[in-house]
């Protein structure tokens, strides 16, 4: 005992002298270039008068920083965008501005202080107290650049910084095309600033400086970059004592003194250490190849739905004298991410510890289109998408690498990262297209500056290769990148700074998945008929497949004016904010259901149009997990901007049916019917065989009364999908012409349900007539505060009723009536069946007192108070 007080103490001493990090991220002021005639020199000086400046929002964007001081109004509602001055009209100097902060900061001794940026876009001059900081131009929003200050800081400890940002050179003409003209690629930026068919152009193309600033504070060695790889050999499971694993660890070493520093570089996981000495000569970057330490029974870290998503502290550090000169401290999930060609499906098969994993994904443009990022927006995001029993998230290549706190929500939740480069067809010339304004002969060489791209892929792989959740690389979106940086990526910068991730040259490349069907290898796009998820065989492993996602009422008046909210019909142009924010026809999938007769009864239907595509979507993929498939991504999951398409949740972070269905949809252990012969049929995503399983069938008219089919004992093989009986004779004996609802059920030995599952069938004439006369259901509700930011809602329906059919709950304020926003169901859009009681938990942060609100299809409007 006494010898670990010891060790602590000596820990605790080592560790309160290490090195200090913290950001500048408020007290700044900013002004536009046109304004200021005045240098850098000049302006980095203390005595330089800033009182006229404008509050700056860093980080941030320069439009971030003109909304928040109300100088345009917000782009992200009804045509407010149309009234904020693009910088393709304007020139660049209308979005160049200074930007200015003042700070306390001084070195005493061996100190050495850095200063970190993590993204600027485009470019920038820096300034520090009247002196230069950058000698080179910074250049390039997807890349970090640190900075030695020590000899810059003022003696008395006050410093302002000074640094000018310059828009990209080519902004490009936002002319409705995907890019608009395409030229915006000609720079290492954000394409979709120009506007694509989900968003309209971001007028300043997100200038500023957009990511975080920060200070670091280190004796005479600065640690950076670690890498760290763990390596899990062969088949795992996660429970039970685990064999080791074996982990590597490399890490960067900088001494910017003039003396040679030695002393113990030594790394600290799970309470085991690794030390090496060494010694940094003067002005010497190095790396360090540390020894590799045998870690005996791991706790391993699982995508979501098959296991833990265990992580250890890993802290890395450099001793001396006595002293901590550096720290730096990283989460590790020990994992091992291979990659297997399926021969029968023709396309790339993903094994995590050995297991093999049915990839269930979505597709992720950004969180916000202006960059406002947030741990807490970045944790619900992810969040949302593990609640869709997803287990992947790709990042699409028209935006950028996503941040680190992306990663460590990721991390967190277990979802694998699909991580595109800055690459699209669209820009850089795959097709022939009349909006760009060069040929596809010029577009394929963007951008022009290949040396920089080079560099800022090695900067952005160290930055985020450390994150479990990492598990693949692609070139780019439906296009490699030119050969010039395909090949030293693939060949030189990936095996050299990774080495443990494939990389697929392209999104929807033959490596990943075969395209035996021609076309371009991803869709189908738009609303499908259900049935076409299960008959028709797409792409096998499809990087890109859905359509729909209009949210509700209340979403949709959140960014459309009361003058616009009027309901889309079918063969008819939508109203002009609708069109505007790329609303995409439902096509005749609403009208089965009664033609929409106002913006609130469409919103309604297309829930139940939403769920039902969803659902069909991945229950169509499973039907033929490893026969024609090995995953699946959503086309997609999330909106960085009010847009009406291809979202699971809006913008403000509100979910709609899309959500739940594909939820049902992706269940791990999973009941479902095929819609074109009525074969009950369950999936199980798991790697147990499941024994003793009771499958059970029923239907239930519109007035509620059941037809029991059957209910069987059976068993599934572990990752196998199994047929059990069709339903098809059954139903059609019942000869219910105006619909009916199908309920299956998978229960175990203790009577819980396991998975269950609601299908509404519509009348012999395709229509659902049965639903649009339905009678009245009364829902008794009840909600019950278990904890801190966890209630329960009870929803019973009384024998005797018809279905208490497709119920939203909303978690609400009881002061404003508005939703707390984000929260979290356990399910939504449920159906209560007669003499059922269904209880659901909603998660969510804050202490405001709260209500919940309960509406279903024949269900009226419910309010109840939480006990």
């Amino acid at each position: 005992m006494k010898k670990i007080l010891t060790y602590l103490l000596i820990l605790v001493a080592f560790t309160s002298k290490s090195q200090q990090r913290y950001e500048l991220n408020s007290g700044w002021f900013c002004a536009n270039i046109k304004e200021i005639k005045s240098s850098g020199i000049e302006i980095s000086k203390e005595n330089f008068v800033t009182s006229g400046w404008m509050p700056a929002t860093v980080p941030g964007t320069v439009l971030t920083t003109l909304l928040n001081n109300n100088k345009v109004p917000d782009p992200f509602y009804g045509m407010n965008n149309e009234k904020i001055a693009d910088i393709y009209k304007t020139g660049n100097d209308h979005y160049t501005y200074w930007f200015v902060k003042d700070f306390s900061e001084k070195a005493i001794g061996n100190e050495q202080v850095w200063l970190q940026f993590r993204g600027i876009n485009y470019r920038a001059e820096i300034f520090l107290n009247g002196k230069k900081v950058n000698q080179k131009v910074y250049e390039g929003m997807h890349l970090r650049q640190q900075f030695n200050i020590t000899k810059l800081l003022a003696a008395n400890g006050k410093n302002r910084l000074a640094v000018i940002v310059y828009p990209p050179d080519n902004p490009g003409n936002a002319n409705g095309g995907q890019g608009g003209d395409g030229t915006i690629a000609k720079g290492l930026t954000t394409q979709y600033t120009a506007g694509w068919d989900w968003i309209q152009p971001i007028r300043d193309r997100n200038t500023g400086i957009w990511d975080k600033v920060t200070i670091e504070k280190t004796k005479a060695i600065n640690i950076s970059n670690p890498h760290v790889v763990t390596i899990v050999p062969g088949k795992r499971l996660p429970e039970g004592k685990q064999q080791p694993a074996t982990i590597k660890v490399t890490v960067e070493i900088e001494n910017p003194t003039e003396k040679p520093v030695s002393g113990i570089l030594q790394y600290v996981i799970g309470g085991k250490t690794v030390s090496k000495q060494v010694i940094i000569a003067a002005n010497k970057h190095s790396e360090i190849i540390l020894p590799d330490l045998s870690f005996e029974n791991p706790k391993l870290w699982w995508p979501s739905g098959y296991g833990a998503q265990n992580l250890y502290n890993m802290q890395v550090k450099f001793l001396a004298a006595g002293q901590v000169l550096d720290q730096e401290n990283l989460n590790v999930g020990i994992r091992q991410i291979d990659n297997i060609w399926n021969e029968h499906t023709k396309s790339m098969g993903s094994y995590v510890n050995g297991q093999k994993i049915f990839i269930k994904g979505g597709n992720w443009i950004i969180s916000d289109a202006m960059l406002r990022f947030s741990d807490a927006r970045y944790d619900a995001e992810v969040r949302y998408h593990k609640d869709m029993n997803l287990n992947l998230i790709r990042i699409w290549g028209g935006a950028l690498i996503e941040r680190p706190e992306f990663y460590n929500a990721c991390d967190k939740y277990g979802l694998l990262v699909f991580q595109d480069f800055w690459f699209s067809g669209d820009c850089n010339g795959r097709w022939v297209d009349p909006m760009k304004k060069e040929d596809q002969w010029t577009r394929r060489k963007y951008p022009d500056n290949h040396n920089l791209v080079l560099t800022a892929m090695e900067d952005q792989i160290k930055m985020v290769r450390n994150h479990a959740s990492l598990a693949f690389w692609c070139g780019g979106n439906e296009i490699t990148p030119p050969e010039d940086i395909l090949q030293p990526l693939k060949n030189d910068i990936l095996p050299r700074l990774d080495g443990t991730r494939i990389l697929f040259d392209f999104s929807n490349s033959d490596e990943m998945s075969y395209n035996a069907l021609g076309g371009n290898g991803d869709g189908p796009y738009g609303i499908q008929d259900t049935k076409s998820f299960w008959a028709n065989q797409t792409f096998p492993y499809n990087s890109e497949v859905g359509s729909v996602g209009v949210g509700d009422y209340v979403s949709l008046q959140r960014f459309i004016p009361k003058e616009n909210m009027v309901a889309p019909q079918f063969k008819s142009k939508p109203d002009s904010v609708w069109d505007y924010h790329k609303y995409i026809g439902y096509d005749e999938h609403i009208n089965p259901y009664g033609k929409a007769k106002d913006a609130k009864d469409f919103a309604m239907k297309a829930q139940l149009v939403n769920y039902d595509q969803y659902r069909a979507l991945m229950e169509g993929f499973s039907n033929k997990m490893w026969d024609w498939y090995t995953g699946s991504i959503i086309w997609k999951t999330q909106n960085p901007w009010t847009a009406l398409r291809g979202q699971m949740y809006d913008y403000y972070l509100d979910p709609n049916a899309c959500l739940y269905g594909l939820r049902k949809g992706s269940e791990p252990l999973h009941i479902m019917m095929n819609p074109i012969d009525s074969m009950v049929t369950v999936v199980n995503n798991g790697f147990k065989n499941l024994d003793n399983l009771m499958i059970k069938a029923s239907a239930y008219d519109m007035e509620g009364k059941e037809y029991f089919y059957s209910q069987v004992f059976n068993s599934i093989g572990a990752s196998s999908v199994r047929k059990f009986f069709p339903l098809n004779s059954f139903l059609e004996k019942l000869d219910k012409k105006e619909g009916l609802f199908v309920s299956l059920q998978i229960l175990n030995l203790d009577k819980q349900v396991l998975s269950e599952n609601l299908y509404w069938l519509p009348g012999k004439n395709g229509e659902y007539t049965g639903l649009q006369k339905i009678k009245t259901t009364p829902l008794n509700v009840t909600a019950t505060q278990k904890s801190k930011g966890k209630v329960e809602v009870s929803l019973s329906n009384d024998k005797g009723n018809p279905v208490a059919f497709f119920n939203r709950v909303a978690l609400i304020s009881s002061s404003t009536g508005k939703r707390i926003l984000p929260a979290f169901y356990s399910d939504n859009y449920v159906s209560i069946l007669p003499g059922e009681t269904k209880t659901l938990t909603v998660e969510f942060s804050g202490d405001e007192k709260n209500a919940v609100e309960v509406y279903g299809w024949n269900v009226d409007t419910k309010r109840v108070e939480i006990n």
